[in-house]
């Protein structure tokens, strides 16, 4: 079973770099990880409800397209 070991391994440190990118995109592109948001709002706010998956998802939207807010990026 030891030369199963290794190629475990591999994988998993496969998987653990291509979540590392693909995380990294979305938080280029303004889309935060929700699993990662609702973690921070119970660690740090406890008091607070986190947004539904739709309203994060909403809310990262409107962050990345600058809905509400003069100064924020705009495409058209």
């Amino acid at each position: 079973m030891t030369a199963m070991a290794p190629a475990q391994n591999f994988r998993d440190r496969l998987k653990a770099f291509n979540k590392c990118v693909c995380d990294g995109a979305r938080l280029m592109v303004g889309q935060g990880d929700y699993g990662t948001y609702v973690a921070h709002i119970r660690k740090t706010h406890p008091d607070q409800t986190p947004m539904t998956e739709r309203e994060f998802f909403r809310n990262r939207e409107n962050a990345r397209f600058g809905v509400g807010n003069s100064s924020g990026f705009r495409c058209c």
